[in-house]
């Protein structure tokens, strides 16, 4: 396959940035970066244009750097939750992964965060509070609070089962032995010498 070198006049992930002299397919160029104005063949009128491209590229990196700062602090005061089913037992049907989490930047903030920024170890499969690793640029990192959330409601115990626990220890069940109360006692041994008395008066 042929191959052409041209001068790159915009960033192009994973090819380079203005001013980069690179080597693409002649077909690639010819097709794709050329019509795009996304670079221009190499030629001695082209160099000339070198320096104005440099500094095309710096600002706009410094702007890049400057931005994502400026997200890397907003992004460390906010919270991202994220609501999942979970099972009776509190595992997660399924998990949460890095566009899990964009989604939810973008739903709840607007913020348009691309997933590849943001370095999970692995996906989160528990319900908590994490603390998720953002890359936001080669020099700037941040962090992200992630809340998990359970939206399966927590099963309430029956109303039966409450009034039964009082009732149980109020009154005994039938069949059990009921110590009398002290005033029964005391009734009782009224009774008795009442009782004495008319038995030796006939």
């Amino acid at each position: 396959m042929a191959k052409t070198e041209v001068i790159l006049t915009h960033n192009i992930v994973g090819l380079g940035g203005e001013s980069d002299q690179v080597r693409v397919a002649a077909g690639y160029a010819r097709n794709y970066l050329y019509p795009q104005r996304l670079a221009v063949p190499v030629t001695s009128a082209n160099k000339r244009q070198l320096e104005a491209l440099r500094q095309k590229r710096g600002e706009r990196e410094a702007h890049e750097f400057n931005h994502m700062t400026d997200l890397a602090k907003a992004l460390q005061k906010l919270v991202c939750v994220v609501k999942v089913k979970t099972g009776e037992d509190g595992k997660l049907f399924g998990s949460v992964t890095s566009g899990t989490i964009a989604d939810e930047l973008k739903h709840q903030f607007d913020i348009t965060l691309d997933k590849k920024k943001i370095k999970l170890e692995s996906a989160i499969r528990a319900i908590g509070e994490f603390e998720v690793e953002l890359q936001l640029h080669a020099e700037v990192k941040g962090t992200l609070k992630v809340r998990v959330e359970s939206t399966t409601p927590i099963a309430a115990p029956t109303a039966a089962a409450v009034e039964e626990k009082p009732r149980t220890e109020k009154r005994g069940h039938r069949g059990d032995i009921v110590a009398p109360t002290e005033a029964e006692l005391k009734a009782k041994a009224e009774k008795k010498p009442k009782a004495e008395k008319k038995a030796k008066a006939e």
